[in-house]
């Protein structure tokens, strides 16, 4: 009878946090076992049984049976903390361990001490932290719990444990030393990621997709974007933040009708007019990620000028065309990469980026498309990273050219595009003396170079 009556790690976590928590005079939640499987163990389950017996979403919110909860997790190992402990990790939450922060609140770096949990070896932590003023709350806690908590792949950020106590929700992850991919690409690292890591990152992001797809009960990831993508120590892409992630059709189901969550700009267009997600809004946010990982452009950037602001429709016609394909190419690889290569890669974009779901591969295809050009060797580096070197200018050099320069009121510049995709040519006169905006304008042909490459400077 005692034992009966003794709760579990994973039954105790949600019938005391299925409600949310927060509420005045909540009570302490203290799990009995410190891990999910050791509470598993107490029901008897086996490790065997667990892979088989996976809880959707759905399961978990309509049962919440103390034994199938406990069952599920048998070897996640998942443990659980308390607050005390992971302000002891992370010092306090010092302001020099933040991370960063997304919808659900702020990530600090952390650090658990050997034997602090029986069976936890002495490692570097993220600890993530729910703000209850955030864009997310205690659902999308709880999905990343269920569904991180029972899923283990190479390709996916290992939950390490949770804590749920009063009104507090953390997550506890292992620590991703090298990031984000969206950092590395757009927030001006000190170094640039080589043609050869780019590729390898999109690979490992698409093998993490599979493994969800192809899951006997299948997972969409929903939230598919470059900040969610985040690199280990010898860059190798996992997917972060199950927060959206919901449990996928089954049977004869060909879709799952929920309200439109995501982030603009990665979202399949069927999913937005609809509510229908299937797999294959997944694979239209790998397209936008692929095309992200080519470009160096964000999936939306309302800095550009208004035709460039939505990458994807300034860029997908180009990706089927290898005349094209330096315009699509960051200019920051300053063509350090394989042309077969990236053409191949740009050719797979446009097939995931396909206005017509049924037209787009599925991620165990992408993943046969993009492996191969893994083994092109004919990239001008090989290194993860390439530094980017400062230009040094000699003092007597730069006191001509300073010389020589006119102030910039008193230049017109021309441009001229060519090569449209309509075949033809415009050419257009930009006078920043009448307030012209130089630096937006400039590219208005798509081509980020287009001083150096297609412009001629009139003095006026």
């Amino acid at each position: 009878m005692t034992r009966k009556k003794e709760r579990s790690g994973w039954g105790s976590l949600f019938r005391g946090c299925l409600s949310g928590g927060g509420a005045a005079g909540s009570r302490k939640v203290r799990p009995g076992p410190r891990t999910a499987a050791a509470a598993a163990a107490k029901h008897g389950g086996g490790a065997s049984s667990a892979a088989a017996q996976r809880l959707s979403f759905t399961d978990v919110m309509s049962t919440a049976s103390e034994q199938e909860l406990s069952v599920s997790l048998v070897g996640s190992n998942l443990h659980v903390f308390t607050v005390g402990e992971l302000k002891a990790a992370t010092q306090g939450f010092l302001d020099g361990n933040f991370l960063g922060e997304g919808g659900f609140g702020p990530v600090y770096k952390g650090n658990v001490a050997d034997k602090a949990k029986p069976g936890l070896k002495a490692q570097p932590i993220a600890v993530k932290l729910w703000d209850p003023e955030g864009a997310q709350g205690h659902k999308e806690w709880l999905s990343e719990v269920i569904f991180l908590g029972q899923l283990r792949h190479p390709n996916l950020v290992k939950l390490i444990g949770y804590c749920c106590e009063d009104e507090h929700r953390l997550l506890v992850y292992e620590y991703m030393a090298k990031g984000s991919l969206e950092n590395h690409l757009f927030k001006k690292f000190p170094s640039m990621l080589s043609w050869s890591t780019r590729l390898n990152i999109a690979v490992g992001a698409a093998k993490g997709l599979v493994f969800l797809h192809d899951a006997e009960k299948p997972v969409i990831y929903r939230d598919f974007k470059t900040s969610n993508i985040l690199l280990d120590p010898e860059y190798k892409a996992k997917l972060s933040d199950f927060g959206l992630a919901k449990d996928g059709p089954e049977g004869d189901d060909t879709h799952v009708s929920t309200r439109v969550m995501g982030t603009h700009g990665y979202a399949a267009p069927e999913y937005i007019l609809t509510g229908h997600l299937t797999a294959k809004s997944d694979v239209y946010s790998f397209g936008v990620v692929l095309l992200e990982i080519l470009s160096g452009r964000r999936a939306v950037d309302k800095t550009r000028p208004s035709r460039e602001q939505h990458l994807v429709e300034h860029m997908r016609s180009w990706l089927k065309d290898p005349q094209k394909l330096s315009r699509v190419m960051d200019p920051a690889l300053e063509g350090q990469y394989s042309a077969t290569a990236a053409h191949k890669a740009a050719l797979v974009a446009y097939r995931c980026l396909s206005g017509n779901p049924k037209n787009r591969p599925d991620m165990c295809q992408v993943v046969k498309d993009l492996e191969p050009l893994l083994n092109v060797t004919d990239d001008v580096s090989d290194k993860s990273v390439v530094p980017i070197a400062p230009v040094k200018e000699d003092n007597a050099v730069r006191k001509e050219r300073t010389a020589r320069r006119r102030p910039v009121n008193q230049w017109t510049v021309l441009i001229v595009a060519r090569d449209h995709e309509c075949g033809g040519s415009s050419s257009s006169r930009l006078d920043p003396a009448a307030g012209e905006p130089f630096g937006q304008q400039v590219s208005a042909c798509g081509n980020t170079s287009i001083l150096q490459t297609c412009g001629l400077q009139v003095a006026t």
